[in-house]
């Protein structure tokens, strides 16, 4: 069958602020899309991904009209949802008889009302969609209907029918890498200024799944039942073997954390050491996963940059957020990281259940002495699916606005703070921390390339605005 997958077309201003979004702009690879397309694409289908992050609407639907797709899946996270409903929309216009589907976190967290708010849309994949996309199109192939098709909601005439639960894939080893080959020009897929060094980038995921349950994290393996499900390390090194064969220069490992089996972790690095393979990479890790002899194999393997999820300086926040962490195990882990010589990213959140502006105000504090290379200050979102979004009620109050839904909008706010507080916060966070002579200093000794001085110039830049307007991240100002 001929098979469209599309992101909706989006442009930076839509998540980030006008002022600051040269610095925070990224644009990944869409792991997820290119694993079902490269499942499609084994089982022998025609298959064209259309990435609106690259490709305008109108872009697009030019696209569709010349390649007339009888199977249209669209990719939804929560922020996106409204711009999949009007993609839909045009597409069924013109083209009435392809099948649309929806998928993507937004619609394994909602599922059937995906189908309830858009009566376009034919049917939603709940789960695992390597293999559930694989079957539909197979039963839409022959004229059946999705009946049995596990992890699937679908629309028969008026009724609504949801199918039963995908069992989770727990032999990653038996998927097809995905298809970059759909990317187009892979130079476009680059993470934020001033975290990657090299381009190309290649995303790659060497597992599935979270065994930790914070507050905010949306998995599809809700219960964490399964916990971690891990590639064998030579799988993974087949893939990092086929990226640079296709000219990638770097990696970015998506894990939630590449330490969560730390025998696992070290053999990841020590066989990139032995096959002598050359590209940089960055990955993220818990800080009470991590020690300085891992660390100093990351380095040693071609690891130049870390991410440690810090979030907070304040233990209460911390555990309200069920972290399963301490303030003195982050400083410890970005001290040896930094030791051995990686480049050391923490993220922050503000508007924490039951914190306080004074909470806000002491990890700002907390950033500025941990003294991380990069730190980022984000607003908690409660996604669909989430403990947090399940029991807003408990923890404070949510937007119904979906676009703010993006770490950016500030879409929850606790009863113990306001929205005007955690925007300020984000926005003090930012002047404190990237003002500092010890930062500016530290930067400017490491400015070696182009890439550098065009990532510290989108920084200054932000810095210029964060300092002369007020309200930089209210309303996308």
């Amino acid at each position: 069958m001929r098979c469209a997958l599309i992101i909706p077309a989006w442009i930076p201003e839509d998540i980030f602020s006008q002022k600051t979004a040269g610095s925070q702009i990224n644009y990944w690879q869409p792991l997820g899309t290119l694993y079902v397309a490269a499942a499609m694409l084994k089982a022998g289908h025609d298959v064209r991904f259309l990435n609106g992050a690259f490709m305008g609407h109108a872009e697009i639907m030019s696209e569709i009209d010349n390649f007339n797709p009888e199977f249209v899946g669209l990719y939804s996270t929560t922020f996106v949802w409204q711009k999949a409903v009007f993609t839909a929309s045009e597409i069924r216009k013109l083209l009435p008889d392809t099948f649309i589907t929806v998928g993507g976190p937004y619609a394994v967290a909602v599922q059937e009302i995906c189908l309830q708010d858009c009566d376009i849309i034919d049917a939603a994949v709940t789960g695992e969609g390597d293999i559930t996309v694989v079957e539909m199109l197979k039963c839409l192939a022959s004229g059946r209907s999705l009946a049995g098709v596990d992890g699937v909601v679908y629309r028969n005439d008026q009724e609504i029918i949801k199918n039963s639960p995908r069992p989770l894939i727990t032999d990653l080893d038996a998927l097809p890498f995905p298809a970059r080959e759909l990317l187009g020009e892979a130079a476009l897929y680059i993470p934020p200024p001033a975290t990657y060094k090299r381009k190309p980038v290649a995303v790659i995921m060497t597992a599935r799944g979270c065994n930790r349950k914070c507050l905010y994290c949306f998995q599809i393996d809700k219960n964490r039942e399964l916990g971690v499900r891990y590639r064998s390390v030579e799988n993974v090194m087949e893939e990092i073997e086929l990226v640079l064969s296709q000219g990638y220069k770097e990696i970015k490992f998506i894990d939630d954390t590449l330490a969560a089996d730390y025998s696992r972790a070290m053999e990841i690095a020590r066989q990139i050491n032995k096959r002598n393979l050359d590209f940089t990479w960055f990955t993220s890790a818990c800080v009470n996963q991590v020690d300085k002899p891992l660390l100093q194999a990351f380095k040693d393997a071609g690891c130049w940059a870390i991410l440690f999820g810090a979030e907070s300086g304040v233990q209460k926040d911390l555990n309200a957020i069920r972290k399963g962490i301490t303030p003195a195990q982050t400083k410890k882990a970005v001290k040896a990281a930094k030791e051995v010589g990686l480049t050391v990213y923490t993220p922050f959140l503000f508007g924490i259940p039951g914190q306080t502006f004074e909470d806000g105000l002491k990890t700002i504090e907390f950033a500025c002495e941990l003294d991380p290379d990069i730190a980022n200050f984000h607003a908690i979102t409660p996604f669909p699916g989430t403990e947090l979004y399940d029991n807003i009620e408990k923890y404070g109050t949510m937007s119904e606005d979906l676009s703010d839904f993006t770490y950016q909008g500030a879409a929850f706010v606790p009863y113990t703070m306001t929205r005007e507080e955690i925007n300020e916060l984000r926005q003090l966070a930012f002047r404190r921390f990237y003002s500092r002579p010890k930062f500016l200093f530290n930067r400017l000794k490491k400015l070696k390339n182009m890439n550098d001085i065009k990532a510290a110039l989108y920084g200054l830049k932000s810095l210029f605005w964060l300092w002369l307007k007020r309200g930089v991240f209210r309303n996308n100002s």
